[in-house]
């Protein structure tokens, strides 16, 4: 009960801050698909940095344990492509069409018919595809310090200052 807690804390307050930060805007979301308007890329790097160093951080701690997902470029390419196909069509990614129907835009219902029908979908299509698209280019368990044979600690700081340094180009050209 107490994970459930934690989960609608960190909902609650990942809507706030997406809806905060403007990104749950149609305006934004399509300037983003045109490469015009770098707020959604933004909001989503910084919180993927925030998030590398703060999983890192409590796992060596030894608060937290990590469970790697195996990497399949087939599953991945492919849900790739679905998922991109889908926020070109309807203009919201999944959080974004939650938000954007939280805000009352009624547009942002198909976004959510259409996460639950292609989990459905997905669902009944998973034995073939397990025993095809998700066995495409398996290469199991891996991280990239794990391929370069490096410590966490020197990989983090190159995408963080990696990170600072695109903000800073965004920023200089307006984006």
């Amino acid at each position: 009960m107490k994970m459930l807690i934690y989960g609608l804390i960190t909902g609650i307050l990942f809507g706030f801050l997406l809806q905060k930060s403007r990104v749950i805007r149609y305006d934004k979301q399509l300037g983003a698909l045109r490469l015009m308007d770098m707020t959604i890329v933004k909001f989503m790097l910084s919180t993927i940095l925030v998030a590398m160093v703060g999983t890192y951080l409590l796992k060596d701690l030894g608060l937290v344990k990590l469970s790697i997902k195996a990497t399949v470029l087939g599953g991945t390419i492919l849900g790739g492509l679905i998922f991109g196909i889908g926020w070109g069509f309807l203009g919201y990614c999944p959080a974004t069409s939650a938000g954007a129907f939280g805000e009352g835009r009624w547009d942002a219902i198909w976004g959510i018919v259409g996460m639950l029908v292609g989990a459905a979908l997905y669902a009944e299509a998973y034995p073939g595809l397990k025993k095809t698209v998700l066995t495409w280019g398996d290469l199991g368990k891996i991280t990239l310090p794990q391929v370069l044979g490096v410590n966490h600690w020197f990989i983090i700081p190159i995408f963080v200052i990696g990170g600072l340094v695109l903000f800073r180009w965004f920023e200089r050209k307006g984006l």
